[in-house]
């Protein structure tokens, strides 16, 4: 069984859509871009040489079929930390099943004490928002968790903007809270079934993110 731990009560955010972009209504009624939009432009020029590559039919297949399988470890990784996995329900989807599996064995259960699943989080200072897959402690520190899934292992120089994405969880989390989270995680898991762990501190892509920033709004 997983420990909770209830900190501070963080508002639900409302989301919308500005120019196909999704942003956050904050409580005060501001409304700040996903960090997720945010990073987008910054693979955006490989994403459309990808596209071109594959053809757009393909491309849009694979990334279907890539977000589907996604969303369902997700929900399955939220399930089992919150103590409410349906073993008969989830294995259903055999893939994502057995994918979350793998995780389960070799990185959930590093995880405890948590504090926010799924989460909105924003940043007056940084004026972006957020959903953060999880707070936790992982291996006993304070850590702001991503769960990805990927068709082949990860390399460290593609990692940059989830490493930049968490750190902007972190900034919120602390603002939100007064709770400062310096460690970052990525756990990733692969189509065949690897488990890949990144472990980060989150003041080395804080530069990164006030770039990424800046240049979402020179563009707009």
């Amino acid at each position: 069984m997983f420990n909770h731990v209830t900190t501070v009560e963080i508002p639900n955010l409302k989301t919308v859509n500005i120019n196909k972009q999704r942003f956050y209504v904050t409580p005060e009624g501001n409304k700040y871009p996903s960090i997720t939009t945010v990073l987008s432009g910054r693979s955006k020029q490989g994403l459309m040489e990808w596209r071109k590559r594959v053809g757009e039919d393909v491309a849009n297949h694979i990334a279907r079929t890539a977000a589907n399988r996604g969303t369902k470890v997700h929900h399955m990784c939220e399930d089992y930390l919150n103590n409410e996995f349906d073993d008969d329900k989830h294995k259903k989807d055999f893939l994502a099943y057995c994918l979350f599996g793998q995780l389960k064995t070799q990185a959930l259960n590093n995880i405890n004490n948590i504090h926010f699943q799924e989460a909105g989080l924003w940043s007056d200072k940084y004026k972006v928002a957020g959903r953060v897959d999880c707070v936790a402690e992982y291996n006993g520190k304070l850590s702001v968790i991503d769960f990805k899934t990927s068709s082949k292992p990860r390399k460290e120089e593609y990692n940059e903007n989830y490493y930049i994405q968490t750190s902007a969880y972190a900034e919120m989390h602390e603002e939100q809270t007064g709770t400062p989270i310096d460690q970052i995680v990525i756990l990733v898991v692969t189509s065949d079934g690897e488990v890949q762990e990144f472990v980060k501190q989150k003041h080395d892509y804080l530069p990164k993110l006030t770039e990424a920033i800046e240049a979402f709004n020179n563009e707009r």
